[in-house]
């Protein structure tokens, strides 16, 4: 499968860890040049996928499943700096990690073909909700990161906001 992104994933990963930095004014660490490639899949079309293949997919065979949305990591940081209006400044370039894969996508055409089964987010649509989505769960992220709540906040715990669904990788 392609790199999942979505609403509840954790915040260590690329897109969360960018949206929440850029969020609270901190830089975004971009690996060596930022050109390292990778095939984005919205969470809801993963699970969809997975759904797909369970009721429609043949016993043992292997089906990919990719989201047609490659962007270098220098892409995204792009789309996330201009989606929350942040300038160049809010990158901090770092040395790359010894044998970080250059590219890797998922040729999903066999699940595509067989099974009737494509994304139905686009990379736009789905990282602009993706956003949305974070900025109205700050609480959530707070809780996951560890960091205290101020006093003048409930301890109650409740759930964010929307439908819980399956958590993004």
């Amino acid at each position: 499968c392609s790199n999942n992104y979505g609403p509840y994933q954790h915040p260590e990963k690329l897109i969360p860890l960018f949206i929440n930095n850029l969020l609270n004014g901190k830089q975004v660490p971009v690996y060596g040049d930022g050109g390292n490639i990778r095939d984005w899949l919205h969470v809801k079309d993963h699970c969809r996928a997975i759904d797909t293949v369970f009721h429609k997919g043949a016993p043992g065979e292997v089906y990919n499943i990719g989201g047609n949305n490659e962007y270098t990591n220098m892409q995204i940081t792009r789309i996330l700096l201009a989606a929350l209006d942040k300038g160049e400044d809010s990158i901090r370039y770092v040395e790359d990690r010894l044998g970080h894969d250059r590219r890797y996508a998922i040729d999903s055409g066999k699940v595509q073909k067989e099974l009737g089964w494509s994304p139905s987010y686009t990379f736009e649509t789905g990282i602009a909700e993706t956003i949305e989505w974070y900025k109205a769960n700050q609480e959530w992220l707070n809780k996951v990161l560890g960091k205290s709540e101020s006093a003048t906040q409930t301890t109650t715990v409740a759930e964010p906001a929307g439908a819980r669904p399956a958590v993004a990788g």
